[in-house]
């Protein structure tokens, strides 16, 4: 079984369930008492934050490059950044290393042509939403992702930095995200894109009408396909 390194805190919510995905997903592939191999580097996340918000990409770029490269020193056969909006990062990030990153995005659209979903709607942070590094990816890929409007675009930030990441999941916030995805579904929208690794921490699949992606669970998946793909235990 080749080893994970995993770029997390980002928040540490969704890196909890990073960590219980891949053991999981192991587990159910081998059985028994097997888990996954997994070396995880988490920062505080505020500062992280901070800098996202001033728009100081380059410092969070360096920052993220010489985790990888500690994680590949420390014996990682493949990074996965534990985050939509930071694979923003993604090749900076793969060009500081010798080992695969592998891509949340390129997972997701992997997924999104099985089920058949080329019109999906994307529920992520602002950046993710509105920037060309995550929607341009899956264009390049055949999926074309729709966003919600700008007010709702504003709200969703609000809710996953302001509720999710610190723990906090309110009923309002719910009903909120579930209309936005029922407004884009009468556009035509085929399905939902769960882009911020917290926000299957707020909805479940039964609550969206239309097929559900999350991408925290895809991920990990494609994670563990990587580290099982040897056949070895």
């Amino acid at each position: 079984m080749r080893v994970l390194g995993l770029l997390g805190g980002m928040s540490w919510e969704s890196t909890t369930l990073y960590y219980q995905h891949l053991n999981r997903m192991v587990r159910d592939r081998l059985g028994g008492q097997h888990s996954a191999r997994l070396l995880i580097w988490s920062d505080d996340f505020a500062p992280i934050a901070q800098a996202q918000a001033a728009g100081d990409w380059e410092a969070l770029g360096d920052l993220l490059a010489k985790a990888a490269r500690d994680l590949e020193g420390a014996g990682a056969e493949a990074l996965m950044i534990g985050a939509n909006t930071m694979h923003k990062l993604a090749p900076r990030i793969a060009a500081a290393v010798g080992v695969p990153l592998i891509h949340i995005a390129d997972a997701t659209a992997e997924a999104l042509k099985a089920a058949g979903v080329a019109r999906p709607l994307l529920l992520a942070t602002r950046f993710t939403m509105e920037g060309d590094f995550y929607r341009g990816r899956l264009a390049e890929l055949g999926i074309e992702a729709s966003i919600p409007h700008a007010n709702d675009r504003e709200r969703l930030h609000a809710i996953i930095y302001d509720e999710l990441i610190q723990g906090r999941f309110e009923a309002a916030s719910r009903a909120a995200v579930v209309a936005m995805t029922e407004r884009a579904a009468a556009a035509g929208a085929d399905g939902v894109i769960f882009g911020c690794t917290e926000i299957g921490l707020l909805l479940t699949p039964g609550d969206v009408g239309l097929p559900v992606f999350d991408t925290t669970e895809i991920h990990a998946r494609a994670g563990v396909d990587f580290a099982l793909a040897d056949g070895e235990a």
